[in-house]
């Protein structure tokens, strides 16, 4: 299988650059499933029955998500529902939605780190309990949603040879530490954004700077400027993978 697993999906831009993009790499690569983290969909905040199923539309199999899952409470009913939507797996238990999704021939995971967030329970034990309660498929694609290079890198290692790829989401900044670890699973710290490139990790620089320079509650709005598209691509032989690619496309100013 190949597999591509998008970034941060920030707002309008990024909904922008999946719509472009998600098509055209599917047909390139020709891609077998098409996994996007779009917890920041709807206005950079949050994702929306209609922003998640303008990313379905485009493309996109499973959409992933994070801390921001719920800033958008219209979305909450259908987190039980139909759509392959997920939140983290460690969530407290009695939260609505689910941390793992099969989908065709792959198992997704979506699974959200402690340090430098709020108190969640502990992603690697929620992996530990998954893998031994149910019977996955071969290929198994984990989204860890996290602040911390360090407990990203050491998930990796942890689920080295248990899963198909650790791909991290959170800061909106890739990483140039894609790999295939020693057991065969592909690696990577952080995707980076789908959004807006005149931003700060996609919202609007001036505003951000505000907040930084005077500590006052300051509104955010998405940043502006050309859309990019940041993913990674996976391919994978029986459960383990054989080659990871770091993929980059760029609109230009609408």
């Amino acid at each position: 299988m190949k597999i591509l697993a998008i970034g941060d999906i920030v707002g309008r831009p990024g909904r922008q650059a999946v719509r472009q993009f998600v098509p055209l790499l599917r047909k390139e690569y020709g891609l077998d499933m098409v996994v996007a983290n779009g917890e920041n969909a709807a206005g950079g905040f949050g994702l929306t029955l209609s922003t998640s199923r303008e990313l379905l539309d485009a493309g996109v199999d499973v959409i992933t998500s994070g801390n921001h899952i719920w800033a958008q409470k219209e979305i909450i009913p259908y987190m039980d529902g139909e759509l392959p939507i997920l939140r983290p797996l460690n969530y407290p238990p009695g939260v609505p939605g689910r941390g793992y999704l099969l989908s065709g021939q792959a198992l997704v995971v979506n699974i959200m780190g402690r340090t430098f967030m709020d108190c969640y329970d502990c992603p690697f034990r929620a992996m530990d309990r998954l893998l031994e309660e149910i019977k996955p498929p071969p290929v198994i694609i984990v989204d860890f949603h996290a602040e911390a290079t360090s407990e990203k890198v050491a998930m990796g290692r942890y689920l080295d040879g248990r899963v198909t790829a650790v791909l991290g989401t959170h800061t909106h900044v890739g990483t140039i530490d894609k790999q295939v670890l020693p057991h065969g699973t592909a690696y990577v710290s952080d995707i980076g954004m789908t959004g807006p490139t005149d931003s700060i990790i996609g919202d609007d620089a001036e505003s951000v700077l505000q907040r930084f320079l005077t500590k006052l509650p300051h509104h955010l709005t998405v940043g502006k400027g050309k859309p990019v598209l940041n993913a990674i691509m996976v391919e994978e032989s029986q459960g383990r993978a054989t080659r990871i690619e770091r993929i980059c496309r760029t609109l230009e100013d609408k």
